[in-house]
């Protein structure tokens, strides 16, 4: 009896503890299931299908690989708002990030009166002490100001080629800014004349490496016309200018038109200055070119605001009456008019001039003729040399009386005018000055009419005649790289560059063509060239473009070979790509077997650029907020690259 009731008590036992631990089983996998549920939703609404979501008993683990570092914590959080955060092992990756891109490498060099400053993002492998030492021995003894950041990444291709470059330029133009990039180079600067900016952007062609690409953009001032000088006439000769001075564009072609509707006959042109007196100095000159039109001969000549209109010899006073009053009424009020009716019984031409100043080409004066006294002499002889030289002066004056009393600044106004000639004369009378010679000046003829107009007052006559002939070529400027192509070309054509079968070797026959080329291009001195090799298509177009290199190439070391300057040459290989007959015939096949040698022309490169003077006003605080983000995204970029290493 005690037997079977301890029996039933452990069998009682044994029911129950199984009963438990099944109510267990059940619980622990109920809760299991409810909290992956509770976990899968919360990450399904916040769009995290990239997660996993596995329970085990009261742990929750997630797994997965996140795309960002804040994509994971999100989704830890976002779990951590259904269940404990102490139930959550978080098993998540992130997925690898790319690496990051190389910053955008730029710098800008200012100089101008105040220095030199350069700004923007460096490599840090730029030798940056040893150029900003060659700033300083370009700007001394102005300062150089530093603003340059720097980023450790490599150099990109055409870097190093390009600030040598910018140097190098930077050197020749004391007011200008450069922009450099890889490979590129920009120039925005402002000349001192137009003969400097042609000179200026030639050494620059010649100077730029072949692999780098420029812009040049180089202002050339307009010049400072003192006085504002017009002088129109209309004599037996025809119209003619004999000086022509406009602000604008559209006051230039009025001045011309008018010219025109006047007799002026051939390419005449008004020089475009600064200085203009008045802005009615178009009408002016318009409306006094057609009152000489009106007289029908004579000559008008306007000095800033004073007008001198001279009726030919001869001209009715009627005429003359009725056309002046017209043009007083008519011109601006600016301008004041002078108007001279010769004596019909004073005739210009009438007795021996009475001074005499002859210049010849060899730069020898003589003075001949009439000055009122001793003092007056010797201030014509010594103005004389001062402006010819000592030793070139060669006086053989009378000393008369009764000579107008502005004889002397008359004499002296002639003798200024002769020295703006190459060789000519100055031919002085009471009434009248006739300056004539040949001249290498464009704008002697201005000049001379304007200084005459300031010395003698508006209502005195005189007369120019005075040629342009342009000075002959200097003998040691190298061709033009138009030429140098052109004679390269004409090279070729009577003996081509010949290489040994399917080799980059030159064949012996063509040493001699090769001197020729060598020959043409020391003349020709510093320019971008571009030497080009060409295949035929036979055979593998991969070993075409490789042999057209190799050519290329050696024509490039056959130059230097021959000590010629290759600093600005470049050797590319085009292979098949490029024929110039047909690959279908053996002559065919010969003429695309062939070398170029091309010039590199610079292109023009569209940016969005400030004016050169707004850059001079440019303070460095401007200059280092223009380049802010550049560096800052080049720092940012270096310590996130630290932080993940």
């Amino acid at each position: 009896m005690r037997t079977s009731s301890i029996l039933y008590s452990i069998l009682g036992f044994g029911m129950g503890a199984v009963l438990c631990a099944i109510a267990a089983s059940f619980a622990v996998t109920t809760v299991e299931e409810n909290s992956e549920i509770a976990v899968r939703r919360v990450l399904d609404q916040a769009q995290y299908g990239w997660s996993e979501v596995e329970a085990d008993g009261l742990q929750v683990i997630l797994t997965g690989t996140a795309p960002t570092e804040a994509k994971r914590f999100d989704a830890v959080s976002q779990v951590g708002s259904v269940v404990d955060s102490a139930r959550i092992i978080n098993q998540m990756d992130v997925a690898a990030t790319a690496d990051l891109a190389p910053p955008r490498f730029s710098a800008e060099i200012l100089r101008n009166d105040s220095g030199v400053s350069i700004i923007g993002l460096i490599p840090t492998e730029t030798d940056r002490d040893r150029l900003v030492a060659q700033l300083v021995r370009i700007a001394d003894p102005l300062p150089v100001t530093d603003l340059l950041e720097t980023a450790t990444y490599p150099a990109p291709d055409g870097w190093q080629d390009a600030m040598s470059f910018a140097i190098t330029a930077l050197s020749k133009l004391p007011r200008s800014k450069l922009s450099i990039g890889a490979g590129l180079v920009r120039i925005t600067a402002i000349s001192d004349s137009a003969e400097a900016k042609a000179r200026l952007e030639a050494e620059l062609n010649r100077a730029a490496p072949a692999a780098v690409r420029m812009s040049v953009d180089i202002a050339a001032p307009r010049p400072v016309i003192t006085p504002f000088t017009l002088r129109f006439l209309i004599d037996e000769d025809g119209a003619r200018f004999d000086a022509c001075s406009a602000d604008t564009e559209a006051t230039r072609n009025r001045i011309l038109n008018a010219a025109f509707r006047a007799g002026l006959s051939g390419n005449d042109q008004c020089i475009l200055g600064m200085g203009v007196p008045s802005p009615h100095w178009g009408k002016a000159a318009e409306l006094s070119i057609a009152a000489l039109a009106d007289l029908g001969g004579g000559s008008v000549t306007i000095s800033d605001a004073d007008i001198t209109l001279a009726a030919a010899q001869g001209t009715a006073p009627a005429i003359f009456d009725n056309v002046v009053g017209e043009l007083e009424t008519a011109l601006p009020d600016v301008f004041e008019l002078h108007a001279v009716l010769p004596d019909p019984d004073n005739r210009i031409d009438a007795g021996p001039p009475e001074f005499v100043a002859t210049l010849s080409p060899e730069g020898l004066v003589q003075l001949r003729g009439r000055l009122s006294d001793e003092t007056m002499r010797q201030v014509a002889d010594s103005y004389a040399r001062a402006r010819f030289g000592s030793d070139s002066v060669y006086t053989a004056t009378r000393l008369v009386g009764g000579l107008p009393k502005d004889w002397s600044v008359r004499v002296l106004a002639g003798l200024e005018a002769l020295s703006l000639l190459g060789n000519g004369a100055v031919i002085v009378s009471p009434d009248h000055i006739l300056v004539r010679g040949v001249t290498s000046r464009e704008d002697a003829s201005a000049e001379a009419a304007g200084l005459l107009s300031e010395r003698l007052g508006d209502a005195e006559t005189y007369e120019l005649d005075i040629t342009f002939q342009p000075p002959p070529p200097p003998t040691d400027i190298p061709p033009s790289p138009e030429v140098c192509e052109a004679g390269l070309a004409e090279i070729q054509q009577r003996q081509k560059i010949m290489f040994e079968p399917g080799s980059a070797t030159i064949d012996e026959s063509s040493r001699a063509v090769m001197d020729d080329i060598a020959d043409l291009l020391d003349r020709c001195g510093e320019i971008r060239l571009e030497i080009q090799g060409h295949t035929d298509s036979q055979g593998r177009e991969t070993m075409n473009m490789q042999l057209s290199q190799s050519r290329a190439q050696s024509v490039l070391n056959e130059l230097r070979a021959r000590r010629v300057l290759t600093g600005t040459y470049a050797a590319v290989g085009y292979g098949e790509t490029q024929p110039i007959a047909s690959n279908k015939t053996e002559e065919g096949r010969e003429e695309n077997r062939r070398i170029d040698f091309r010039w590199i022309r610079p292109v023009p490169i569209p940016e969005e650029t400030k004016t050169l003077e707004s850059l001079s006003a440019d303070s460095p605080e401007d200059m280092i907020q223009d380049a802010e983000s550049e560096a800052s995204d080049a720092a940012n970029a270096q310590g996130s690259e630290n932080e993940q290493n």
